[in-house]
């Protein structure tokens, strides 16, 4: 296997990885979990994990960082997902607050719901990408 076809195949694991986060996100929205922090948490990772598939798509060195604001703009301006989702700070919010108690209000439904539906339109805009760019996307759930 060569360099490129290393890139692409990492790549495709941190794909990989954000479907299966979102599936389970899935999964406890189906089950009206009681803990709607889980799913948040669940979809900030999701998304941060589809934004880092692309960065390291592009062969981009990216920070340890939950900031996916910052992890989108990295990415060069061709990517849709830059344009497709200018704001991510509402999926940011929960890399903290549905981990660990604080100062800070309980996750509802309502919020279970929006991050989850953010998170799949942040992955959806970067599994496109792959797909233009010929790139298989297994999105089974292993």
């Amino acid at each position: 296997m060569n360099d490129a076809e290393l890139v692409v195949q990492e790549a495709q694991r941190w794909l990989q990885f954000s479907a299966e986060d979102l599936d389970v996100a899935q999964r406890l929205l189906a089950d009206r979990s009681p803990a709607p922090r889980h799913v948040c948490w669940l979809s900030q990772q999701a998304a941060e994990k589809a934004l880092k598939a692309a960065l390291v798509l592009e062969e981009i060195d990216f920070p340890y960082t939950h900031d996916l604001n910052a992890l989108r703009n990295l990415l060069p301006d061709s990517w849709p997902v830059r344009v497709d989702h200018p704001d991510l700070t509402q999926l940011n919010q929960w890399a903290v607050e549905a981990r660990y108690p604080g100062e800070w209000p309980q996750a509802t439904e309502a919020d279970a719901v929006r991050a989850e539906s953010q998170a799949r339109a942040t992955h959806d805009s970067v599994v496109a990408e792959f797909q233009r760019r010929d790139i298989n996307v297994d999105q089974s759930a292993k």
